[in-house]
């Protein structure tokens, strides 16, 4: 084995390594998954521990999982964590975890600290010193109480600090996260691990790696590590891609493909614009492939797509069901097969099913799944109920689009289904060369409790959108006021084949405007839902404006019509800008409805500058005095529901208007 011609150096991180901008007190932080490793192949190390015994890491392969825990013999904050460790051994022992210790710093006198640490303590597992760092480089190891997990083909699933216990210029009588158990026991679940990738608090660590050691990579021992996180969730048996990556095979016939999409950026689908430099991205379900994995396999490509050992490949996704959420609560399926034709242009199919439940739901999670995924376009799931006497609005539910099939929401978070709800399903389907029927089904998990926030999905639509012909570059915006205290989690754009960009912006009430989400590159085919890692809380008197690009030009090649004038409408050749946003409220509280968000200085009257449709303020201003009461605003809607068998375009504003004032 290489030698690896490095220094590891070691201080006492609050002392040395903290600029005096740093704070003085730091606790575990999350860092990118992505860039820190996680997925990634380990190779099979050879080792010698403390007592002159020689190994690998394969030796611990028919294990559930190897627990690989840095220690420093010296570093005060490490031995802090050596108890809570050896509680964890000796639990997950038992559950077929192996654990080894790794001390990184192999300074005189290492081995017989290192003795008695394991005497005093009781530590059952393997003491290793890694004299050539071969394991703290592989591992990336960053500070001397670092953690990581292996599964039992050496793929890390896991690095981070025991808990949270003690960390930089603090210490708690108790964790507040137990980090480490938690990842253990979301794996040996077959859970997703929800916190991969945490900086551990220690004393930092110094390692350097000579160029010439850089990895070869394989099939088995990187790329099939690559598909499986950002590609095989659609390239599968039953999945919608149109052909599979879940075996060499097929990743080698399709490489061709492969690296078109990749170095051109359209696949895996995400377009969101990049953060800035030396910025992480916002988004928590970001699929855009890291600049590593991406140079790692068009390397492979170009190197004649090298298959690899075998014994390298990583373990078997072993899916309980075909549900992605786990098997739901119920499941409904459309009333009757829909036939596709072979060619040509379907109209949008609606359909409605009628729940049967006696009292109200609340729902963790959604996923539609189509049997005939091939011909589905997209999917939308419309929810509406009965509220004693009085009839609910329809909700948005679930959605259903290539790379956007499911959504599960966090612990305490779940959105409310009506007794008796009525389920609405429209339907887009897209002929491919063979005539086929399809049953789409969804699937619904219920929480067990009632949550603690209310998820809801907000609609921010332009009925009124008007699109000149042959126009490359037309604006339209839509915009709606939010209710104070709304936390935003995530934001759905739609548009349809003219589509070109699409933008979110925040503005407040003096203002001022913040990007939320910006898509230069729209494409209908791929509409993604983009869910912030950090849920923002939008403050008082703010509204969020929603800006859409469109191509009507001969230059747009999906453009069925130049010439046309278009507007909106529900099938493809039509338009629509609708900027969902799914956001949360606390249980309990009220909604205001737009009469409340609009008087911004809560004053119980509109003014005209306060209004959202300037055009429709006499409207409401029965008495021509500039101010719109409460009662002025009821009486204005109802002039306003008379109206709604006018025009097409006026409908669309009535529409909005309506909804927004119930």
């Amino acid at each position: 084995m290489t030698k690896f011609l490095s220094i590891v150096s070691f201080t006492l991180f609050w002392n040395l390594s903290t600029s005096l901008s740093a704070s003085l007190k730091q606790a575990p932080e999350p860092i990118n998954p992505d860039t820190h490793g996680i997925g990634r192949w380990i190779p099979d190390l050879p080792f010698v521990t403390i007592n002159g015994k020689h190994g690998k890491l394969s030796d611990f392969k028919d294990k559930k999982a190897l627990v690989v825990a840095f220690i420093g013999a010296s570093c005060p904050l490490s031995k802090r964590f050596a108890p809570s460790l050896v509680i964890l051994e000796k639990a997950y022992r038992k559950k077929g975890v192996a654990f080894v210790f790794v001390d990184p710093i192999t300074v005189k006198g290492a081995k017989e600290d290192l003795k008695v640490i394991i005497r005093e303590q009781g530590f059952k597992g393997s003491f290793i010193l890694d004299r050539d760092e071969s394991l703290t480089h592989a591992l990336g190891a960053r500070t001397t109480t670092d953690t990581f997990i292996l599964d039992s083909a050496r793929t890390l699933l896991y690095r981070g600090p025991v808990n949270d216990q003690y960390g930089i210029g603090y210490q708690l009588n108790k964790p507040k996260r137990e980090y480490l158990k938690e990842a253990l026991d979301s794996h040996l679940s077959g859970e997703t691990i929800e916190s991969s990738a945490l900086w551990a608090p220690g004393c930092e660590l110094d390692v350097s790696l000579p160029e010439e050691t850089k990895q070869v990579w394989t099939y088995h021992n990187r790329i099939s590590r690559i598909l499986e996180a950002n590609c095989v969730e659609c390239h599968r048996e039953g999945g919608v891609a149109p052909f599979g990556l879940e075996y060499f095979d097929e990743t080698f016939e399709n490489a061709g493909m492969i690296r078109k999409v990749v170095s051109e950026n359209i696949m895996p689908p995400w377009f969101a614009s990049k953060p800035p430099a030396g910025k992480h991205s916002p988004w928590a379900n970001d699929r855009s492939l890291t600049a590593s994995d991406k140079a790692d396999l068009l390397a492979w490509i170009k190197n004649g797509k090298p298959k690899g050992n075998p014994a390298d490949a990583p373990a078997r996704q072993i899916r309980k069901s075909e549900w992605t959420i786990g098997m739901p609560d119920a499941i409904f399926s459309l009333p009757r097969e829909i036939k596709v034709k072979a060619t040509g242009q379907m109209p949008y199919v609606n359909l409605r099913i009628k729940t049967s439940f006696p009292e109200d739901r609340w729902i963790q999670a959604t996923e539609v799944r189509p049997t005939a995924p091939g011909v589905v376009h997209h999917v939308l799931v419309f929810a509406s109920g009965e509220d004693g006497l009085k009839k609910k609005q329809a909700g948005f539910l679930a959605a259903y689009v290539p790379g956007n099939t499911f959504v599960q929401f966090p612990k305490g978070v779940a959105k409310k289904l009506t007794a008796g709800a009525t389920l609405f399903f429209q339907m887009h389907y897209t002929p491919t060369g063979k005539a086929t029927t399809d049953r789409t089904r969804i699937g619904l998990r219920f929480a067990k409790a009632p949550p603690l926030k209310v998820a809801q999905t907000i609609p921010i639509a332009n009925h009124r959108i008007n699109i000149p012909p042959k126009k490359d570059n037309h604006s339209e915006i839509a915009s709606r006021s939010i209710p104070e205290g709304t936390t935003i989690r995530a934001f759905m754009p739609h548009m349809h084949l003219r589509g070109k960009s699409i933008k979110y912006e925040l503005v407040s009430s003096n203002g001022q405007r913040e990007t939320l989400l910006d898509v230069p590159r729209y494409d209908f085919n791929w509409q993604l839902r983009y869910e912030l890692k950090d849920p923002r809380i939008i403050p008082s008197g703010s509204r969020i404006d929603v800006t859409g690009i469109f191509d009507n030009s001969k230059n747009n090649p999906a453009n069925p019509n130049p010439e046309a004038n278009v507007q909106w409408g529900d099938q493809s050749e039509d338009e629509m800008l609708i900027g969902y946003v799914e956001c949360e409220m606390e249980q309990g509280k009220k909604n205001q409805n737009l009469f409340d968000q609009l008087d911004r200085n809560k004053d119980g009257f509109l003014t005209k500058n306060e209004f959202t449709k300037p055009g429709l303020f006499p409207i409401f201003d029965s008495d021509k005095n500039g101010l719109i009461t409460r009662k002025e605003g009821i009486a204005g809607m109802k002039k306003l529901k008379g109206k709604e068998n006018n025009a097409r375009k006026d409908r669309g504003v009535l529409r909005s208007l309506i909804d927004l004032f119930r």
